[in-house]
């Protein structure tokens, strides 16, 4: 019978981001709203998220010709097609011998009209929301105009599919955002709304952190081989950040 799982599966979170740099600014000052100019879709890496990008490329230039990605599945957000772009250019993986494909599926969570509110601006505009929140779940709440996590869930169940069907036996990078790899896990690991949520309750996942798998053939599987694996960064000089994006860290 014919694999039908990719090989192997990495997944990737975006350097840092000026979005979470400006996150970071405004919380510090005990500002409402976050400012930053760009749209989220338009949110470019720091000089920071750069290196990072860069540090990952090194580690994958290091792997094995044979064991390489030979898809990059990508978010069509600036920061993670920069992240992608600079890990090629560093990895000396030429634009021609892989196939990029960005997929609209694997852009961040989307959180409406909470949209670059801190957590105080939050509370000073909706404090209802965060009640309803409380009361629903993390898990389920969706913001007005924005997703909850099983819509992020839902929209990966059919690029999952897509990547069975049209990547199996092949080794797959997928370059995106906090909530696609925890959705992610979730989906592979065939986890439940505890579950996960316990995951997310520990940390953030680091930007450019690396969570892979490997395709186990008794299990007929994806199995998991690392998470949140940050050690490029550290070898290569490059500081280890965790902050969660703009949209992410609206948080009631």
């Amino acid at each position: 019978m014919q694999q039908q799982w990719p090989r192997t599966l990495w997944i990737v979170r975006h350097g840092q981001s000026a979005g979470n740099v400006a996150r970071d600014a405004a919380e510090a000052a005990g500002l409402p709203v976050i400012d930053i100019a760009h749209r989220d879709i338009d949110t470019p890496l720091s000089s920071l998220g750069r290196l990072q990008a860069m540090a990952l490329g090194e580690w994958f230039r290091e792997l094995p010709r044979q064991r390489r990605p030979e898809v990059i599945l990508c978010s069509p957000y600036i920061r993670a097609r920069e992240t992608t772009k600079l890990l090629m250019q560093t990895a000396g993986i030429e634009s021609g011998s892989i196939r990029v494909r960005y997929d609209e599926r694997l852009r961040e969570k989307e959180f409406g009209i909470l949209d670059r509110l801190t957590v105080l601006g939050i509370r000073q505009k909706f404090p209802e929301l965060g009640e309803q929140r409380s009361h629903v779940g993390k898990f389920y709440f969706r913001p007005p105009g924005g997703e909850s996590w099983c819509d992020v869930i839902l929209r990966l169940r059919s690029l999952v599919e897509m990547a069975t069907r049209e990547h199996g036996g092949q080794r797959v990078l997928v370059v995106a955002h906090q909530v696609i790899v925890n959705c992610m896990r979730y989906l592979l690991e065939c986890m439940d709304e505890a579950e996960i949520l316990a995951i997310d309750k520990l940390a953030d996942v680091p930007n450019c952190g690396v969570t892979s798998y490997e395709y186990d053939a008794g299990k007929d599987a994806m199995v998991p081989d690392l998470v949140n694996f940050i050690a490029p960064l550290r070898e290569a000089g490059a500081p280890v950040t965790a902050e969660p994006d703009v949209n992410v860290s609206a948080k009631p």
